[in-house]
């Protein structure tokens, strides 16, 4: 269920590599999206095939209601099939499904304190997606297991699920170290 790209080891030096990239995937979410295509399939062929003589009002509800659910399904399920994380010395960037949509960039220098959850749950979160939750802040949750937690300078947590969190953890640090460094001018 999971993958995890090998890009952005630690360097022979022991500095974190110039970008760190991590995905996780959600292979079940495939079955939705397949429930979505016959949803919009059904609507398809209720359109082309069904005598329209016989009542037009159901039918066309029947045709709507196929097409917009199969569309919501197939769509929303897509968007977050996986997740790829970025972190690179400026910003840690979150993109969501195959067109990288939605996307959120966090500058590090907002960056107060980031950890890694251990056991992050769609049940925690209200389900899979972009998720919300006053007394959580905001998630990318693709599958369960082991993600990102980021805390920001103005108080709001972001989380998001992602394979070798751990080690984008450790990279995030050492970023945080290098902004905190005071430059020293001669």
């Amino acid at each position: 269920m999971r993958h995890h790209h090998q890009h952005g080891k630690q360097t022979p030096s022991g500095e974190p590599p110039a970008v760190w990239t991590g995905r996780a995937h959600n292979r079940v979410q495939w079955v939705l999206a397949a429930a979505g295509a016959a949803c919009l399939a059904l609507g398809v062929d209720l359109a082309v095939e069904s005598p329209w003589g016989s009542g037009i009002a159901p039918l066309l509800m029947s045709v709507i209601g196929c097409v917009a659910a199969g569309l919501l399904m197939l769509f929303g399920t897509l968007a977050f099939v996986h997740v790829a994380v970025r972190i690179d010395a400026e910003t840690l960037e979150i993109r969501c499904g195959h067109m990288g949509l939605p996307r959120r960039r966090i500058p590090l220098s907002d960056v107060v304190d980031v950890d890694v959850a251990s056991g992050v749950t769609p049940c925690q979160w209200g389900g899979w997606g972009y998720r919300w939750r006053p007394e959580k802040g905001t998630a990318v949750v693709v599958r369960r297991g082991e993600g990102l937690v980021v805390r920001l300078g103005d108080g709001r947590v972001f989380t998001v699920t992602v394979d070798d969190a751990e080690a984008a953890v450790w990279v995030i640090r050492q970023r945080l170290r290098t902004i905190a460094k005071p430059t020293t001018q001669v």
